[in-house]
C-alpha cells in the first residue's frame, strides 16, 4: 500500500504533465498555499509537471500569495510551460495574475463562484456540465463574449458556455474538463485520511472538489492539514472528506506573515471567532453619516419594509462596496432578528469581514459548504440581496466591476443577482474625486465626481435587466441622491434627495433620460444623524 502521509515535494511530484488541477480556495480561506508554494518550486527544479489547467470554486490567492505566484512565475518567463490555462470565478485579488491574463500569456476563463462550486458536484455525478438559467443575457452567454477573457482562450475554447432550449426556456451548459488532481485544505486527518475542518474560518467546496477528482476514471486527491489524529479522534459527523477518498496527506505550519501557509484568511492566522470557537459581539459605534450609509440607510428601510411585506425575517446577502455598510445599519438598528445576513462562501450571520479577508465572519451562527450557500441563493430561497455596481444603463444592464485595465471576473454576483428575487443595487451616482457632504439634514454637492455611471451602454453585461423583468423581479437602483427602480419602460426615476437639483444634479448627469412620472423626495431621515428607529417601526408592523 502506497504511503499517505508524504512531504509536500514527494506529494506535487504525484501530478502528472497535463494535469487539470482543481485547487480550492476563497481567496486565504480553504486555500492550500503551502501546496502551490511547493508546486512552484518543483517546476522551476525539474520543469515539471508542465501544460497543467488549473480550476477553483473562487480564486486561491490574495496579492502575493498562492495563484498570484503563479502569475508571477509567468509574467517572469512568458513562454513558460508550465500552467497553459485557468477557470476562476474571480481574479480581483491577484494582481499578478490578472497582468498575465491581460497579456494574453495564458488562457483564462471565468463563471460565477456559484456557477463553479455548483460544478463540481455536476462532474462528480457524472454529468457532462452543468445546466443553469444564471448568465442568460449577460456577458457569458455564447451570443455575447462567452466566458472567455482573452485572445488564447477564444483560440482554444478549453471551457465553453453553450445555448440550449429545454422545454421552451432558455439555459445554459457550463462546460470544463474535468479535474484529475485535487489541491484541498483541511485543519486535521487521522490516520486512515479521514479529514475535518475544525479550525476552518469555511467549509467552501472542499467535498465537493474531491469528489469531482474522484469520479470516474478518478485522480489524486492531495490534502493540506495542520495537525494528525489517531483513528476515532474525529467525531463520524464531523469528518469532512472520508479517508477513502483521499490519496496523499501534507502536513504543514500555519506559517509566518510572509508564508501564510495555512491562514484562516488573510489578515487571521488563527481566530477563534472565525471557527465559531469562541463568542463575538460588536458593539455599535457611532460613525460619520456619510453619502455612502445614506445608500445602504435607504437600503435597510426596503429591508424592513420587505420584512412588514412577508410578515416574517428575511434572508439577505450583502455584496461588496456600499452594501456591506448596510449590515452596519443593521447592527446600529438592532435588526438582527429579523435580518439575517448571509455570506456567499457559507456564513451566516456574525460580521462579515471585507478585503483579503472576505468570505469569512465574526461570530457567525451557522456555516454551511459553499455548494449548498449558492443552491439557496440561485434557487430563490433568499429573500433580497443588495449589490453594488460600476456602470448601470438605460435597460437596467448591470456592470459591476468590469472597466478596461481591470480584469477582476463576476465572483458571486451572477447567481446571487438571478436567484434573488429581489436586487437591490447600491452605489453613488458618479465616481472619481467628489466633494459631496450630508449637511443639515440634506446633501450638499460641492464637486461633483466627474465619472459618469450611468451610462448608455455598459461594458459588459453581468446583471441583465431583460431577463429580470421577464422573471417578474424586483428591482431598485439606490444612490445617495437618487433612487430608481427597473420596469418594463426602462429605468424611472422614483426618489430625489433632499438638496438636490433634478436637472443639474442628477439628469445632466446621465447618458440617457430616465422615465420620470411621480417623483418623490427621499425620506429626510435618512441624511441626519439619529437613527431611523427601524426597529421600532418593524416590531409596529410585525404586530400588525
Amino acid at each position: 500500500m502506497a504511503r499517505k502521509f508524504v512531504s509536500g515535494a514527494e506529494a506535487v511530484s504525484k501530478i502528472p504533465d497535463g494535469a487539470v488541477v482543481a485547487i480550492t480556495g476563497f481567496n486565504a480561506a480553504t486555500a492550500p498555499f503551502y501546496l502551490i508554494d511547493e508546486l512552484i518550486e518543483r517546476y522551476r527544479k525539474t520543469g515539471h509537471p508542465r501544460g497543467l489547467f488549473i480550476i477553483s470554486d473562487t480564486l486561491p490567492a490574495i496579492p502575493g500569495f498562492g495563484l498570484d505566484k503563479v502569475g508571477k512565475l509567468i509574467l517572469e518567463d512568458p513562454h513558460q510551460d508550465f500552467v497553459r490555462g485557468f477557470l476562476l470565478p474571480f481574479y480581483g485579488w491577484a494582481p499578478e495574475l490578472q497582468k498575465a491574463v491581460m497579456k494574453n500569456l495564458v488562457e483564462a476563463y471565468t463563471w460565477s463562484i456559484g456557477i463553479a462550486a455548483r460544478w463540481f458536484r455536476s462532474v462528480a455525478a457524472g454529468e457532462p456540465g452543468l445546466f443553469s438559467r444564471v448568465g442568460l443575457g449577460t456577458f457569458v452567454d455564447p451570443r455575447q463574449d462567452n466566458c472567455f477573457l482573452n485572445e488564447l482562450a477564444r483560440e482554444r475554447k478549453t471551457v465553453t458556455v453553450e445555448l440550449y432550449e429545454v422545454h421552451g426556456r432558455e439555459y445554459l451548459l457550463y462546460r470544463a474538463p474535468k479535474p484529475n488532481v485535487a489541491l484541498v485544505r483541511v485543519t486535521t486527518a487521522d490516520e486512515i485520511g479521514n479529514l475535518s475542518m475544525e479550525q476552518e474560518a469555511i467549509y467552501g467546496s472542499v467535498l465537493a472538489v474531491v469528489q469531482a477528482t474522484k469520479a470516474h476514471p478518478g485522480g489524486v486527491v492531495i490534502a493540506q492539514v495542520l495537525r494528525t489524529v489517531t483513528l476515532g479522534e474525529i467525531h463520524p459527523k464531523h469528518v469532512v472528506v472520508p479517508g477513502p477518498l483521499v490519496d496523499y496527506i501534507v502536513v504543514t505550519k500555519r506559517g509566518s506573515e510572509v508564508e501564510k501557509y495555512h491562514w484562516q484568511s488573510g489578515s487571521f492566522d488563527f481566530n477563534p471567532v472565525l471557527s465559531g470557537d469562541a463568542p463575538y459581539s460588536a458593539a455599535y459605534k457611532p460613525v460619520e453619516l456619510t453619502i455612502e450609509r445614506v445608500a445602504a440607510r435607504r437600503v435597510a428601510v426596503e429591508l424592513v419594509n420587505l420584512v412588514g411585506r412577508l410578515g416574517r425575517p428575511v434572508i439577505v446577502n450583502l455584496g461588496i462596496g456600499t452594501p456591506t455598510m448596510v449590515a452596519d445599519i443593521v447592527r446600529e438598528e438592532r435588526l438582527d432578528e429579523f435580518i439575517h445576513l448571509t455570506v456567499e462562501s457559507g456564513p451566516w450571520g456574525g460580521v462579515a469581514l471585507m478585503d483579503v479577508d472576505f468570505g469569512v465572519a465574526m461570530g457567525p451562527y451557522a456555516i454551511i459548504p459553499m455548494p449548498d450557500q449558492f443552491t439557496v441563493y440561485e434557487g430563490g430561497a433568499i429573500d433580497a440581496t443588495s449589490l453594488g455596481f460600476m456602470q448601470i444603463d438605460k435597460e437596467g444592464n448591470v456592470n459591476p466591476s468590469f472597466m478596461p485595465g481591470r480584469l477582476p471576473g463576476p465572483g458571486g454576483f451572477p447567481v446571487i443577482s438571478t436567484g434573488s428575487p429581489r436586487v437591490y443595487f447600491a452605489g453613488g451616482f458618479t465616481a472619481g474625486r467628489r466633494n459631496i457632504a450630508v449637511k443639515d439634514c440634506r446633501l450638499a454637492i460641492a464637486e461633483d465626481g466627474p465619472i459618469v455611471k450611468f451610462v448608455e451602454r455598459v461594458n459588459k453585461i453581468v446583471f441583465s435587466g431583460r431577463y429580470a423583468l421577464e422573471g417578474g423581479k424586483e428591482v431598485l437602483y439606490i444612490t445617495e441622491r437618487a433612487v430608481f427602480k427597473l420596469t418594463p419602460s426602462g429605468l424611472e426615476l422614483v426618489e430625489v434627495a433632499p438638496g438636490v437639483d433634478l436637472e443639474k444634479d442628477i439628469l445632466a448627469k446621465m447618458e440617457f433620460k430616465p422615465v420620470v412620472r411621480h417623483v418623490e423626495e427621499m425620506d429626510k431621515k435618512l441624511f441626519c444623524e439619529e437613527r431611523l428607529g427601524l426597529r421600532e417601526k418593524v416590531l409596529e408592523m410585525v404586530k400588525r
